[in-house]
């Protein structure tokens, strides 16, 4: 006579009472909860007691309060949201704005603007070509983000993905490269490269109707095709286009909320292309595409969330040294897990 053994019953786990947690503080009903652990398993009495435990604790109602506090904040931003949605808008390109006219008109109000006429006299913009870059300084060592299409999260990974090599040998990379993501050099990679590099800053404007005096920048360089994925800064940021097109996507601060942001300034929302049945609540968000031209200077507000897509080979120097406060890091918070 053959014997049958049932399965054991599911055990309710930390990680189901953090499940549990979740869903009840954000607005889960008890009866649906019950019917998914039942089916996962769970013995009937034991998930009812887990349940009727989780929503008697004053952790629970802790919780509860401060995702209601969040909720209120969260409907705040909603409010400017939908104003934004009234009237059409594009990045406004201004030449040669004063400095006052900035301040006023766009660094204190959050607002992003594309200057013009600013590198009209530059001399990196002529000066800055393949054969230039490989004689001045393509001995000295640079670091460089590599092996960038292999891992899907290359940007949260920049440290993994650290290589270093002479500069005139990743020239000629750039150089014979045609359209790819799989190498770039970034802001990643300015510890190193700061002092390998130094001599080019002196081909820059010092633009000091904007930035403090002796301001320096961090040297992007890399061919067709790179991606920076959809991120914010946690700063103020100029990004002043040397040689060829980028082109942005930007979202407003306030649509932070329908970014699915779990994770430091990051979203798993591909600019190339918005997944809406993965990430539904994107529909009702505002993308701003412009594309920056050489001699451009971009201003990227602090919080403004943007997608950059290299049209061709591209060199770009960001900035944060503003004449006026750009000290936001020191606010933001300390537990990146969202």
């Amino acid at each position: 006579m053959s014997q049958t053994h049932a399965t054991p019953p599911t055990e309710i786990n930390d990680s189901w009472r953090g499940w549990i947690a979740e869903n009840l503080i954000l607005g889960g009903q008890p009866q649906a909860l019950l019917g998914v652990m039942i089916q996962s398993g769970i013995a009937e009495h034991s998930a009812r007691v887990e349940l009727e435990a989780a929503m008697r604790s004053p952790y629970l109602r802790g919780a509860v309060r401060m995702h209601n506090r969040v909720a209120k904040r969260d409907w705040v931003l909603g409010i400017q949201s939908r104003l934004n949605k009234l009237a059409l808008f594009e990045v406004p390109r201004r030449a040669r704005l004063s400095g006052d006219d900035f301040l006023n008109e766009y660094y204190r109000r959050n607002q992003p603007v594309i200057i013009t006429g600013m590198l009209d006299d530059c001399a990196a913009r002529s000066k800055w070509t393949f054969d230039y870059l490989s004689a001045q300084l393509g001995e000295r060592e640079v670091e460089v983000q590599f092996g960038r299409d292999a891992d899907p999260h290359y940007e949260m990974n920049s440290v993994q993905h650290r290589r270093r090599m002479p500069f005139g040998d990743y020239v000629a990379l750039v150089r014979d490269a045609g359209v790819t993501n799989d190498f770039y050099m970034t802001a990643n990679n300015d510890g190193h490269n700061r002092e390998a590099l130094r001599e080019l800053m002196s081909d820059l404007p010092p633009l000091t109707e904007y930035l403090q005096e002796g301001s320096s920048g961090f040297f992007w360089f890399g061919p067709a095709g790179t991606i920076t994925p959809f991120h914010h800064d946690l700063t103020n940021n100029f990004m002043i286009q040397v040689a060829g097109r980028k082109r942005l996507r930007l979202i407003a601060p306030c649509d932070t909320p329908k970014l699915y942001n779990q994770r430091h300034c990051y979203t798993p929302v591909d600019g190339r292309d918005i997944d809406l049945e993965r990430f539904p609540l994107m529909a009702d968000v505002r993308v701003i595409d412009c594309v920056l031209e050489p001699g451009e200077i971009l201003f990227l507000p602090v919080g403004w969330w943007h997608f950059v897509e290299a049209l061709d080979v591209t060199i770009t120097i960001s900035t944060t040294h503003f004449r006026w406060d750009n000290d936001f890091y020191t606010w933001y918070p300390a537990n990146q897990d969202f």
